[in-house]
């Protein structure tokens, strides 16, 4: 990867020589319209909407994940995105239409773009479909673990030289507390572990993640890994 930048919550933005891949871009404040306390504590970045995206992930459905304010944005008449997303996310972006191809991404299913392979794991989380993805640029492997609880069976899925995970420590709605982000990282030992979906809703600081592969990420800016 060329580079890799936050974009809060659980979005990133994956660059290489050839490509640009958005996961998961949050980039409204469309969860308060739903939930009031979980209003946007930082101002969105416009510049973002700037980017052309080759790829764009959804890894599920709740709207700090996949949210239609956000897509919108990207996915306009004129746009020519490949689109990757479980079958709970698809049904609904697909509705988008134009140029873009909308491929339904469950778990196990492999996609190769631009010179990296994507390839959909195991998420435990309340969307049954909810997914990780592993990005492997054929130098390093990356892991978005998406929304997820510390379950045993996601393992079975992940390789063994995975450069960076990139886990949620908040411990509500589903996801892994700090305690139990620290243990996943430690049973799949990667080289880096950036801990998101922290300080959009909330005010947890990444400096109390105990774990010492940790690499913690600034809003709107690039990952140095």
């Amino acid at each position: 990867m060329k580079r890799i930048i936050w974009l809060g919550q659980a979005g990133l933005v994956f660059e290489t020589q050839f490509s640009t891949v958005m996961v998961d871009p949050y980039l409204s404040d469309s969860v308060k319209e739903i939930e009031p306390q979980n209003y946007r504590r930082i101002p969105v970045d416009e510049s973002f909407f700037d980017i052309k995206p080759d790829i764009l992930v959804f890894t599920h459905n709740p709207l700090d994940h996949y949210d239609p304010e956000t897509a919108k944005r990207f996915l306009t008449a004129d746009s020519v995105i490949t689109v990757l997303s479980p079958r709970s996310v698809w049904e609904r972006v697909r509705s988008f239409g134009g140029n873009n191809n909308y491929v339904c991404f469950n778990r196990h299913t492999s996609w190769t773009e631009k010179g990296i392979t994507f390839t959909a794991v195991k998420a435990e989380h309340s969307d049954p479909y909810a997914i990780g993805v592993l990005l492997d640029d054929g130098s390093k492997k990356y892991y978005v673990t998406g929304d997820t609880l510390y379950n045993s069976s996601i393992f079975n899925s992940l390789p063994k030289d995975i450069y960076a995970v990139f886990l949620p420590i908040n411990g509500v709605g589903n996801n892994m507390n700090m305690t139990d982000a620290a243990r996943f990282v430690e049973k799949i030992n990667p080289k880096y572990a950036v801990p998101i979906h922290i300080g959009m809703f909330d005010s947890i600081s990444p400096n109390d993640f105990v774990c010492d592969k940790k690499v913690i990420p600034e809003i709107y800016k690039e990952i140095e890994l």
